[in-house]
């Protein structure tokens, strides 16, 4: 074969991955849950109470990622996102996808009332 030419590539197996996979469905339904218990009567904060804000979405970071890692405890790191914005009409939306491998995974979640938006968007990126 000259030098500097491949082989063709090897088509993928149709076959199921070995790798651990997570279960997105499971997280997302805790997700739903958790964001309406927690924000449900909450509302948004005068100037001087924005700690509150804060307080929630280290709550909600910190208790999706205790779920991620009762679900999976091994095989992952897992990366979670929450923003809350104050409800002044405007739509909200979050769109995240991952297309590293086919065991990542991505669940993403939004919540809102008349006062404010809570995105929660959380990602498990196989290391195994």
């Amino acid at each position: 074969m000259p030098s500097g030419l491949r082989s063709p590539p090897t088509p993928r197996s149709a076959a199921p991955s070995p790798r651990p996979t997570f279960d997105t469905d499971l997280l997302r339904a805790y997700v739903r849950k958790l964001l309406q218990t927690t924000l449900q009567t909450a509302t948004w904060p005068d100037p001087r109470e924005r700690d509150r804000v804060k307080a929630w979405m280290k709550e909600i970071g910190e208790r999706v990622k205790e779920r991620m890692l009762e679900i999976q405890p091994r095989g992952f790191k897992y990366i979670v996102m929450t923003q809350i914005n104050e409800n002044l009409g405007q739509g909200g939306r979050a769109d995240m996808c991952c297309h590293w491998e086919d065991s990542d995974a991505v669940a993403q979640e939004v919540f809102h009332n008349d006062s404010l938006i809570c995105i929660c968007v959380a990602f498990a990126i196989r290391t195994v």
